[in-house]
């Protein structure tokens, strides 16, 4: 049966002997390979932490200690060991979510995936334990060198200092590339940690040294205390962290269970706030990812095990569409530059930056910087084009009104995986940005419908110098063309579809924003087939709500928007507000994504559950106009 499979709970794994550890390991490795190949999901960080994890649970007792996973996708190996191991439904309807679930197990705490926010977590958890006098009891916070690069860390990592007697272990699992490599000022400084002797040892010759030439005892202290002074700043710039108040033991080999078990050990013995850096190697054991340099196994679909090769070529076609047209505008435009948020691969940024290095600016986990950081550049004559998916400018949206908006900087936000984006779950739908985003006066923003929309509203979003402008656009594939047969005032109509002769003159507007005209299209045939006269609008610019779609509501019986973010407050709320304003009285049906956070599962089971296909649509106005 083997080693795992008899692993239900972390007791089962404090019973192995440690001779069994590196068996355990290898079967961990293996089952991963195994299992997510077959239903895709996040590997290479899983395959990185199978020792570090295993060293966690046996020093540690959770649930009694936390264990909080920043970010949740390197959680797959405590999974494991906390007794979920049927990983056949990974990510799909009813199987085990991608990320930490409390209504899958005890052990599991936090269940959204967006960096930064573990150790303002364990921050909260510890001092709770504090205040009701549980001294029995670690908080341990897993962090990935990428997600110290968030700010909201480091206020953290400030207050938890404050505190001497705060039991909170801070695991800092370096692989250097947490999601591609790690940039910035703390890469580097993690990198010297990595290479750099610690003090320790040079003080352990000092003391031989010292022995050997038989210096006087008061006079050997003397010089070691002074040696120790001297070479802490060169060959210990873990004092960055000691300064802190924290203290810092490591680094250690993220791959040696035993080393892990004493560090670890160490820490929990200090009682107090500590950092144990664990080195460790993302994707190891599996030679593909290893030999990887594009981190194309951080996240995987299904892929060929022996070879790591997907099964089914990428549906992406929306990033590629943006990938070849900012590389065209900026071969164009000296002074459009781009940033994102340790996204440069996902958002389709490599092939700029590859042509425009010196204009391409990846600032790490850090999008609230990334959006202030654009404001800056936008003031000092630059157009800054700010690349992230759609649910992480949810972090940055004070940025974004106070900083872009309020000062009229013109900044173009380009969200990538808008709307539905399915099995990663809750935390990673972009189905919030255009409710949020109404409220940023003067701000417009873009939902192109296929590649020629998003090509146009992306070349006239950087030429817009004194506002923000926003475009979105899906995760799902790339779709065929639906060109307008006809324009008003800037508002496309797609379709047009005449009564039936001898039926009653219903006249409907259907309207499709972004990636849902293709819904919205079907929707206008199945209402003309019974009879209706049908008018359908996919308009590219959709905030503020273009005066011509308010009258082309006026002009018709009943409207239905189909949108594919959440229905309050969302494009067709506005639509009926300004509706309203301009005394159209015109009824409206408003399809989008309800108000609540929604279970993993696939984008069409997703979309199919919040009613969002034509048949929906269509049902809903035929009632609407007493049709039914």
């Amino acid at each position: 049966m083997g080693l795992l499979a008899g692993i239900t709970s972390p007791a089962e794994l404090r019973r192995l002997t440690p001779q069994q550890l590196p068996e355990l390991a290898a079967e961990i490795r293996d089952f991963l390979v195994h299992n997510v190949s077959r239903t895709g999901g996040h590997l290479g960080p899983n395959l990185g932490v199978v020792e570090l994890t295993l060293a966690m649970h046996r020093v540690f007792e959770s649930p009694k200690d936390t264990f909080v996973f920043d970010t949740g996708h390197q959680a797959y190996v405590h999974k494991l060991l906390t007794g979920r191991q049927d990983f056949s439904g990974l990510r799909k309807r009813g199987g085990l979510s991608g990320y930490p679930s409390r209504s899958e197990s005890e052990h599991d705490v936090v269940e959204n995936s967006h960096a930064s926010t573990a150790l303002s977590w364990a921050d909260g958890i510890a001092k709770a334990n504090m205040v009701r006098g549980l001294t029995d009891r670690h908080v341990v916070a897993v962090i990935g060198d990428g997600a110290l690069t968030g700010g909201m860390a480091w206020e953290a990592l400030n207050n938890i200092a404050e505190s001497e007697d705060r039991r909170v272990v801070i695991v800092v699992n370096d692989n250097g590339r947490s999601y591609s490599p790690t940039i910035g000022g703390l890469a580097h400084h993690l990198d010297t940690l990595r290479t750099t002797r610690g003090y320790e040892q040079f003080l352990g010759w000092g003391k031989r040294t010292l022995y050997r030439t038989g210096a006087p005892g008061r006079f050997a202290f003397s010089a070691l205390h002074g040696l120790k002074k001297g070479l802490k700043d060169v060959v210990a710039p873990q004092g960055m962290f000691e300064d802190l108040g924290i203290k810092y033991i490591g680094p250690v080999d993220g791959h040696d269970e035993a080393a892990l078990e004493r560090a670890l050990l160490r820490a929990r013995e200090f009682q107090a706030p500590v950092i144990v850096h664990a080195i460790t190697e993302k994707g190891r054991g599996y030679t593909p990812a290893e030999q990887d340099v594009a981190d194309r196994f951080h996240a995987v679909g299904k892929i060929h095990p022996e070879t790591g090769l997907p099964v089914a070529p990428s549906r992406f076609g929306w990033t590629s569409v943006f990938a070849d047209e900012i590389v065209k505008i900026g071969r164009r435009r000296s002074d459009v530059v781009a940033i994102t948020a340790a996204m440069l691969h996902p958002v389709g940024l490599a092939p700029f930056a590859q042509e425009f290095p010196e204009r391409t600016f990846d600032v790490g986990i850090a999008e609230q910087h990334a959006a202030t950081s654009a404001a800056g550049m936008a003031f000092a004559g630059l157009h800054p084009v700010v690349a992230v998916y759609a649910t992480f400018l949810n972090r940055a949206f004070d940025q974004v009104l106070m900083d872009v908006a309020l000062h009229k900087a013109g900044v173009t936000f380009v969200l990538d995986r808008a709307g539905l984006t399915g099995d990663d779950g809750a935390s990673h739908n972009g189905m919030w940005d255009m409710a949020m985003l109404r409220i940023v006066p003067g701000l417009r923003l873009a939902a192109p419908r296929d590649e020629v929309t998003l090509r146009a509203a992306l070349r006239t979003a950087v030429d817009v110098d004194d506002a923000p402008t926003v475009i979105r656009y899906p995760k799902s594939a790339l779709v065929e063309s639906i060109p307008a047969v006809s324009e008003l005032d800037g508002v496309d109509v797609v379709a047009r579809h005449a009564a039936r002769p001898g039926a009653a003159a219903r006249r409907v507007l259907v309207v499709g924003v972004g990636s849902m005209a293709g819904c919205a299209v079907a929707t206008g045939e199945a209402l003309a087939a019974h009879g209706l006269e049908v008018t359908v609008a996919s308009p590219t610019w959709v905030l503020p709500v273009p005066a011509a779609l308010v009258k082309l509501a006026g002009a018709h019986d009943l409207v239905v928007t189909i949108e594919d973010g959440v229905v309050d407050g969302g494009v067709g709320s506005m639509l009926a507000q300004r509706s309203s304003e301009q005394g159209v009285t015109t009824p409206q049906v408003h399809l989008g994504i309800p108000l609540q956070f929604l279970d993993h599962a696939s984008i069409d089971q997703v979309t199919e559950a919040s009613r969002l296909t034509a048949a929906d649509a269509t049902r809903d106005v035929l009632a609407a106009l007493a049709l039914l």
